[in-house]
């Protein structure tokens, strides 16, 4: 299946029904391909009463790992249901103090899958993203 938006809300459905069932959806959240950043894999904001995911448009080549997609769809959610752009009550004060990003994530089994985030941030991403980019 082409990766497009479609196939990316796909995925993020699939992983809050598995991963983040504790996680009400309290407002509509749009996830999108967007921007090609170096230094960003995605972020989360909110339009008006909605909440939106983008995530790296250069994300859409095969050459892409999938778990680098889930991984960074995984940190988005960790943040909407820390109540960062989102309705959910905030429970931080700081979206990433202390690492309770990674412990979420960590906590929800995503250990093995942050190990090789790592690695391929350091040693492939610098040079994936130079072929991508133009």
């Amino acid at each position: 299946m082409t990766r497009n938006d479609q196939w990316l809300r796909k995925r993020m459905d699939n992983i809050w029904e598995l991963l983040f069932p504790e996680t009400p959806r309290l407002n509509n959240v749009d996830i999108k391909f967007k921007g090609k950043w170096k230094n960003k894999f995605g972020h989360i904001a909110r339009r008006g009463s909605d909440s939106y995911i983008a995530i790296n448009s250069l994300f859409k080549h095969e050459l892409v790992p999938e778990f680098i997609i889930d991984t960074t769809i995984a940190h988005e959610l960790v943040h909407y249901s820390h109540g960062f752009n989102s309705p959910l009550p905030k429970l931080y004060k700081h979206p990433h103090k202390n690492g309770i990003v990674t412990k979420e994530l960590l906590r929800k089994g995503f250990g093995h899958l942050l190990r090789k985030e790592k690695y391929f941030t350091r040693r492939e991403w610098p040079r994936l993203y130079e072929r991508l980019k133009a």
